[in-house]
């Protein structure tokens, strides 16, 4: 391809915001715009193509695109598989369309890639363009899992209830004793459902509102207080001592003071069900001069236990929706495992850091950092 005609074609791609790139009659790279420099890395041009995007599908839909007359391999070409992961829908004398997983960017990416020959007048060439759907696949796959995690979650007491219902219909119908069990259970049943979906609307507003920023400012140490407040007979109940550090005076920050009771208060709760056992509990409230990640300084509120900690190959996915280091023990203590979810979507809006460190044996400590200003991101 003459110089003219490599200028005009690297032209025509500056101005395309997904990654594309052009190549020559021998597969060469003759142009590529900045996104696809971002997916690939630099130095692009010059190069054969199959070093920068090694898939074979891909690779024969280019030579068809740069070799119209070439035999067309076996088997056939308007199926819904060409290959593992890959998939085409085209006619074969015109752009070829795939969906395939590539490797770019360091990881695997779900990616769609059209390749279509370039036109007449700008030589023997082809464009090859791609749209990254891995987030859109992602999005999807956790959709898929949320349903069948919450699914799951309705479906265990319901089967109880119905079971229970079957037998206070059948032989538990004269039996005072019996009846009274089953309605109790029945009873517990409904009050967990009643719990999950209240969380579930919880968190659907919380992920909704998550972009808003708080537009007040709340008395951080004595949102604390009173929230320990309200939680000092659960405590009492447990046997487990409550110390506190830092929550005198006042300390204003930005920030939804329902949501903050709420985030300190499951946390707090957290620490009396599963850390109960070490019969310490410790909030402590002090300044940061400099949170890096919040680019200026903040207040750590720390939340800490001396019960049996947490395994770390658990810490990763704690604020996971429905993920549960112990899912019979945290059922038993009424648990709807979305908690710690709620509170990572209430940090997040309130552009804060939650840190959790635990080790096996040696308690756990759950970090929330809130900026003392919020700043325009």
């Amino acid at each position: 391809m003459r110089r003219d005609g490599r200028r005009r074609v690297a032209g025509l791609l500056d101005g395309v915001p997904i990654p594309m790139l052009a190549v020559d009659g021998q597969a060469r790279t003759i142009a590529a715009n900045r996104a696809a420099e971002a997916l690939f890395g630099p130095d692009l041009l010059n190069r054969p193509f199959v070093t920068i995007l090694r898939h074979p599908d891909v690779i024969a839909a280019l030579d068809r695109a740069l070799d119209p007359e070439s035999p067309t391999p076996p088997g056939p070409q308007l199926g819904p598989q060409l290959g593992p992961d890959a998939q085409r829908h085209a006619p074969q004398d015109g752009p070829a369309r795939l969906r395939a997983q590539i490797a770019a960017d360091g990881r695997l990416v779900a990616a769609e890639i059209t390749v279509a020959p370039l036109p007449p007048a700008l030589g023997r060439g082809a464009t090859v363009a791609i749209i990254d759907r891995s987030a859109a696949e992602e999005a999807e796959q956790l959709r898929r899992d949320f349903v069948a995690n919450v699914s799951h979650e309705l479906k265990t007491p319901l089967t109880a209830m119905t079971g229970f219902i079957q037998t206070l219909r059948g032989p538990a119908r004269d039996d005072p004793a019996a009846r009274d069990r089953f309605l109790d259970i029945m009873d517990s049943e409904a009050a967990r459902m009643n719990r999950l979906i209240a969380d579930l609307l919880c968190l659907s507003r919380v992920q909704a509102g998550e972009r808003s920023r708080p537009a007040q400012h709340v008395d951080l140490a004595m949102l604390l207080r009173e929230v320990l407040a309200t939680m000092g007979p659960a405590a009492h109940a447990a046997g487990v001592h409550i110390e506190s550090d830092g929550l005198d005076g006042t300390i204003r920050v930005p920030g939804d003071a329902d949501q903050l009771v709420q985030v300190f208060q499951n946390l707090v709760d957290n620490a009396l069900k599963y850390g109960g056992s070490g019969g310490w509990l410790g909030v402590r409230l002090a300044r940061i001069d400099r949170e890096p990640l919040l680019r200026g300084p903040g207040w750590a509120v720390e939340i800490a236990d001396r019960g049996d900690g947490i395994d770390g190959l658990h810490l990763p996915r704690l604020t996971e929706r429905f993920y549960r280091v112990d899912a019979h023990r945290s059922r038993a203590q009424g648990g709807t495992g979305l908690g710690l979810a709620i509170v990572k979507h209430i940090v997040n809006r309130h552009r804060g850091r939650l840190k959790i460190d635990s080790q096996r044996g040696a308690g756990t400590t759950v970090t929330v950092i809130l900026p003392e200003t919020l700043k325009r991101l």
